[in-house]
C-alpha cells in the first residue's frame, strides 16, 4: 500500500488530493510541523526532514508535484495526466512545475517570516515583498482561468491539483483576499470537488486519530 507522510496544511496535500482523485488505497501518517524539529525520529525515514515523503514499494519520493505526476502515470491511464501526444502536453508540464517553483516558493517565505520564526526574527518587509511576488506570479492563473474553467487540456488535471494547493496555502496564510475574480472563482470550483473534500476530511481524521494537532493558521 502507498504510504504518505503528511503535515496538516503542508504541500503534501497535493499527493493526498491526487490519491483521492485516483481512488487509490493509501496509509496517511501525520506529523507535527515542522517534523525535523518536532518529530526527529522522522529523519531516519527521510533524512531531509521534509514533507511530503511517499513510499510505494521500492519507490520513495519527496517532491509533491512529482509525486502527483508519478501517481497519475504509474496508476493510469487517467484524464488527470496529459499524454505526450496531446497538444496540451507542454502546457501541462509547465503548470506542473510552475506550481512549486513559481507559486509555492514565495509563499514559504511569507509563512516563515510572518508566522514560523520566533518573534524577534520575523521580518514584515520580507513577508510583504514575497507576498507581492506570489500575487504577481498569480496573474498567470488569473489569465488562464479567465479563458477556461481549468488550466489546460480542456479538463481537470493534476495541474489543477498542484496549483490548487498553492491557492489553499494562500488562503491559510491570509493572501486569498487578494485573489482576482477569476482565481477566486477557480478556487471555489476546486474546493467543490468531491475528492478535494475527501482529502480535507482524511487530513482532519488522521490528525485526530494520530493525536497530531493541526497547525495554527493566520
Amino acid at each position: 500500500m502507498i504510504t504518505l507522510y503528511h503535515c496538516d496544511g503542508a504541500r503534501s496535500f497535493r499527493p493526498l488530493w491526487m490519491l483521492e482523485e485516483l481512488g487509490l488505497a493509501y496509509e496517511l501518517k501525520m506529523l507535527p510541523f515542522p517534523p525535523r524539529v518536532f518529530a526527529k525520529e522522522y529523519l531516519a525515514i527521510n533524512p531531509l526532514g521534509t514533507i511530503p515523503f511517499m513510499v510505494d514499494g521500492e519507490t520513495k519520493m519527496t517532491e509533491s508535484s512529482g509525486i502527483c505526476h508519478y501517481l497519475g502515470t504509474r496508476y493510469g491511464p487517467t484524464p488527470l495526466v496529459v499524454g505526450v501526444d496531446d497538444p496540451a502536453y507542454g502546457a501541462f508540464l509547465n503548470w506542473m512545475y510552475f506550481s512549486d517553483a513559481t507559486l509555492t516558493f514565495p509563499q514559504t517565505l511569507v509563512l516563515r517570516y510572518s508566522q514560523l520564526e520566533p518573534q524577534e526574527r520575523r521580518n514584515p518587509q520580507v513577508a510583504g515583498d514575497y507576498a507581492k511576488w506570489f500575487l504577481g506570479r498569480l496573474r498567470a492563473v488569473e489569465a488562464a482561468t479567465g479563458k477556461a474553467e481549468t488550466l489546460c487540456a480542456g479538463r481537470f488535471t493534476a495541474a489543477d491539483i498542484v496549483n490548487g494547493y498553492a491557492l489553499r496555502l494562500a488562503e491559510n496564510i491570509g493572501l486569498a483576499k487578494e485573489f482576482g475574480p477569476n482565481v477566486a472563482a477557480y478556487w471555489a470550483r476546486l474546493q467543490a470537488r468531491d475528492a478535494y473534500r475527501r482529502a480535507v476530511a482524511a487530513e482532519q481524521k488522521a490528525g485526530l486519530d494520530q493525536n497530531v494537532a493541526p497547525r495554527v493558521r493566520a
